[in-house]
């Protein structure tokens, strides 16, 4: 089997690592906006980013010559409502007119409508440690659906609640940078409750039948063979092991399969939570950048399978994530994130030759093909990043573009392996 022919090859950005202009045409503060320089790698923060509110026409002329079918981005909560109960039109205005170019360009919008971007003035209210977030985020929902739904069919309500959660809540590495570890149940449930009052709202007012997933941050064990036993080892790892309890099963279960889960004798949902929690879904939209961790790989790995940011590279890891999610909740995979960071330099010609990026992608997207010749429905693949943007803690050091971004000019250049995906997207993968 080959990728569809209706195959969504995309890219994929955030609101918060691209946009820039955070305090313009009414936009209110989130909570990355106000995030301590001391958290943020050399005291970097995301105010103007890539300024992608003021290119975002040259940035969809870039995806067109890319030869993109399909975009991800996110809706930034606090341009749209930057307080309580009021409605920004120009901050709507700003993605109605993304949409638009989107479609004169022939490129499928994707819109996620939370990644990681809470506003303060949300947050104030207790942020998903209250219950007041679940009718918020609902109001949000609709108000986004009412202005775009005419013309949008992908829809994403929330990316990675394993790291805005987890991170952000428990670790203390992302936004607001807090240690709760008591309080996992209470953010979790605060979330799964938002997030499939957001689900049930956009099937109610979408004036488009529309296609629904979560971007899960998944990961999986790779099998040390592919023998019955190793596959059924490392299938059993990547669900309820340690770690793959808390970074898949703990969120998914719930969302897939109305399953409560209770991990570490600690951390548990309850049955009577699961109705409020179990989403009808089209898709499962899976992140998938490296293997789970494990000592093992950390001691064995060389620094050439690493990237930038020390992430081990091994495109085995699309394929069995996609394949053991595909397995266990039954549902077509979109992969909604896969990329590398590493630091580019442009050279003398201004050419960015980011091989190790080519063949990064060219070992993953073998992987997916591979997916696709066993038969697991894979929908489409959005490479991350479009462009060089704020990653988060890390500042901007780590590019993980398509797109070279000078930051001082905000100049734009197609990396070698945007050409690579280019060719990949126009042959549908037949190249790999």
């Amino acid at each position: 089997m080959a990728f569809s022919k209706d195959f969504l090859w995309g890219a994929a950005t955030a609101a918060p690592q691209i946009e820039g202009g955070w305090n313009e045409d009414g936009r209110t503060p989130s909570i990355w906006d106000i995030a301590p320089s001391d958290k943020i790698k050399n005291g970097a923060n995301c105010h103007t980013a890539c300024d992608h509110y003021h290119h975002m026409k040259e940035d969809i002329a870039l995806m067109k010559k890319i030869g993109l079918k399909s975009y991800r981005f996110s809706i930034s909560w606090s341009r749209v409502i930057p307080s309580e109960g009021k409605v920004n039109p120009k901050g709507l205005q700003f993605y109605s007119d993304l949409v638009d170019e989107l479609l004169k360009n022939n490129i499928e919008p994707m819109v996620t409508i939370y990644h990681w971007d809470m506003p303060l003035w949300v947050y104030e209210k207790g942020g998903w440690l209250s219950n007041n977030i679940i009718p918020l985020f609902a109001e949000y929902t609709k108000v986004v659906v009412d202005a775009l739904s005419d013309r949008v069919t992908y829809w994403i309500p929330m990316n990675e609640p394993q790291c805005f959660i987890m991170n952000g809540h428990m670790v203390g590495a992302h936004a607001p940078f807090k240690h709760r570890y008591l309080s996992l149940p209470r953010l979790t449930r605060n979330c799964l409750y938002a997030h499939k009052q957001s689900v049930d709202t956009i099937r109610k007012y979408a004036k488009k039948p529309p296609k629904i997933g979560i971007a899960m941050a998944a990961a999986c064990t790779v099998p040390e063979n592919e023998t019955p036993e190793a596959i059924e080892k490392a299938r059993h790892a990547t669900f309820e092991g340690l770690m793959g309890s808390m970074s898949n099963r703990w969120f998914a279960d719930p969302i897939f399969k109305g399953k409560p889960v209770c991990v570490y004798g600690v951390y548990r949902s309850t049955k009577k939570d699961m109705p409020k929690m179990q989403c009808q879904m089209d898709f499962i939209g899976i992140n998938v950048y490296a293997p789970m961790w494990t000592k093992q790989l950390d001691k064995n790995t060389p620094p050439e399978r690493r990237t930038s940011m020390n992430w081990i590279i091994d495109g085995r890891c699309l394929y069995w994530t996609a394949r053991f999610f595909h397995e266990r909740y039954g549902l077509p995979i979109m992969v909604t994130e896969n990329g590398m960071a590493w630091n580019d330099v442009p050279e003398e010609s201004d050419a960015v030759a980011d091989n190790k990026r080519i063949d990064f992608i060219r070992e993953y997207l073998g992987e997916l093909k591979k997916a696709t010749d066993d038969g697991i429905p894979i929908i489409g693949y959005q490479y991350w990043s479009l462009m060089d943007n704020f990653e988060w803690a890390e500042g901007y050091e780590p590019r993980f573009g398509l797109v070279y971004v000078d930051y001082k000019s905000q100049q734009r250049t197609l990396k070698n392996s945007a050409f690579e995906y280019k060719k990949i997207i126009e042959s549908n993968g037949e190249i790999l």
